[in-house]
């Protein structure tokens, strides 16, 4: 489940009750995502939403490895994960250092949940340029697996430059945290066969059928590339709306929409599409300034997933 780092309930208090009852319920992992910027006049328009406007919850997101390392002191078990890191808004050695450090904090619990961005002001308000951000990224991920592997770390391409050096920590999993990437086109896929261990995906803003669509068509990536397909990580993130009554039957139903069970239903045909992980996040006001709520509903959603 997402922890509460967002809007008007981002709070040092939920965070830590959020963690503590989310690792006490057996909830499996903890998600942190990131934003940089709420523009008042978006030069791209954000795709989550029919007016191109990010939820005004975003006005307010807590830095999401800060909040992450501030969790790993208060649990013991629970997994970590971001969903996602723009990683292109940072050097390959600065987040490089941040995640190994997290990853020696809690344990080796670390997931680095990966992407480059669509936001224009981002790149700008990061010194970035817009362009080539997919060459750019294949050239950080392999800066970054190697700053995490290699005793003498020295990297020479187009975007980025590492002299011979010696740099630390180095993550406490070996060889290095889970790389996840989130995106959706062949670009993207290719990139997660090439230099990552799984995909983020999200549900709940389309048919399923569209879903299992994309799965199998990263699946076919790696084939393509001799991989396994089998070794690709499958994660999935949603928003479920969730109602106090169902859907009725001669109604059209959004999927991860409706009753407990009508959203359980969905999650195990996403579970049967050979998904590994399916992690949520709540928008309705009932549910997410209630922070008991959120967690109970998880574990109710938990049992559809297993």
């Amino acid at each position: 489940m997402f922890l509460p780092q967002v809007g008007e309930y981002a709070t040092k208090e939920n965070i830590i009750y959020i963690a503590k009852e989310a690792e006490k319920k057996g909830i499996d992992s903890l998600w942190v995502l990131d934003r940089l910027l709420w523009p008042m006049h978006p030069q791209t328009p954000y795709g989550g939403n029919p007016d191109g406007i990010l939820p005004v919850e975003f006005q307010n997101v807590f830095d999401p490895l800060t909040v992450l390392t501030y969790v790993a002191g208060v649990t013991k078990r629970i997994l970590l994960g971001t969903s996602i890191i723009d990683m292109l808004f940072e050097s390959p050695v600065l987040l490089a250092k941040r995640i190994a450090t997290l990853d020696i904090l809690s344990d080796g619990r670390t997931i680095a949940g990966l992407g480059i961005g669509w936001s224009k002001d981002e790149y700008e308000v990061s010194g970035v340029p817009y362009k080539d951000k997919g060459t750019r990224a294949d050239e950080f991920l392999q800066a970054l697996k190697k700053i995490w592997t290699d005793e003498i770390v020295e990297f020479k391409g187009q975007y980025y430059n590492i002299p011979a050096s010696k740099i630390g920590p180095k993550p406490l999993q070996k060889p290095h945290p889970s790389i996840l990437l989130g995106g959706f086109s062949p670009k993207t896929f290719s990139r997660i066969v090439n230099y990552a261990n799984g995909w983020i995906g999200i549900a709940g803003f389309g048919p399923l059928e569209q879903l299992e669509h994309v799965i199998n068509d990263l699946k076919e990536n790696a084939r393509k590339h001799d991989k396994d397909p089998s070794k690709i990580d499958i994660y999935i993130g949603s928003y479920p709306n969730v109602l106090e009554s169902p859907v009725a039957s001669n109604e059209t139903r959004s999927p991860m929409t409706g009753t407990i069970e009508q959203i359980g239903n969905d999650i195990e045909q996403i579970k049967a599409m050979g998904t590994n992980h399916v992690f949520f996040g709540y928008m309705s006001p009932s549910i997410r300034k209630d922070m008991k709520k959120i967690v109970q509903v998880t574990k109710q959603f938990a049992r559809f997933a297993k």
